[in-house]
């Protein structure tokens, strides 16, 4: 796998689509849902839910893939004509054998997360879900900051309090409460209570990860350290 490959995490929900990838060499992804720019895709990876007991929420196997074609449900399970979705519309990603990870990409949390693009460099290096997470360079020097300080976090989440939900590029689960992170200059809301901290970091300031990470630490300090401890 090249550095600059994509790689499309999906999510696995069902053990028997998992025995199709490995049997029969193609995944399916209902059109509706399908990501933007599927063509790029040159592997997929398959992040497991609770329907896999011991091994959920990790990545274990990817598959290069060789190609794609619009189909209906119908034609990808003949002896299933009269299925309600018999009709509905799926992308057929032909695969190649499934290949196992050294040890598998863990998550933290069970995250609903559909789809992931990353780069085939983060993929080979990932030890977590989050390593895969990140909108940009300074997003992802935030990261390798906050785990360089010891601080576990959560990227890219939708998290509520009593009264609204609200989608933030850090999250940091403590003691007492939680740290909420938004990056950029564009407007959006942020928890606000006793048990949250939130803090925004600017384009220029991110440009100094190591100082963004002081004043996270004290957030965290407040609010009786991080629940989560950054990963080697």
């Amino acid at each position: 796998m090249d550095a600059d490959e994509m790689v499309l995490v999906a999510l696995m929900n069902q053990p028997r689509d998992l025995h199709i990838a490995r049997i029969e060499h193609w995944y399916r992804i209902p059109a509706r849902h399908a990501p933007a720019h599927l063509n790029q895709a040159r592997y997929v990876a398959f992040y497991l839910t609770r329907a896999f007991g011991e091994h959920k929420w990790t990545i274990r196997e990817y598959a290069p893939i060789y190609g794609h074609e619009l189909v209906r449900r119908r034609d990808l399970f003949p002896n299933a004509r009269e299925h309600p979705r018999a009709d509905e519309a799926y992308y057929k990603l032909q695969l190649g054998p499934l290949i196992e990870l050294p040890r598998p990409i863990v998550s933290r949390r069970g995250r609903r997360l559909l789809f992931i693009w990353t780069t085939g460099a983060k993929f080979s290096r990932a030890v977590e879900l989050n390593d895969l997470l990140g909108k940009s360079a300074a997003d992802d020097a935030l990261w390798d900051a906050l785990k360089a300080r010891g601080i576990g976090a959560e990227r890219h989440v939708t998290v509520r309090d009593a009264h609204a939900r609200y989608r933030v590029d850090f999250w940091i689960p403590c003691a007492r409460g939680a740290v909420a992170i938004a990056l950029g200059t564009h407007a959006r809301r942020l928890p606000q209570g006793k048990t949250w901290r939130a803090l925004r970091f600017t384009e220029t300031e991110l440009e100094q990860p190591e100082r963004c990470v002081k004043k996270i630490y004290r957030a965290v300090r407040e609010l009786g350290d991080a629940n989560y401890r950054g990963q080697e």
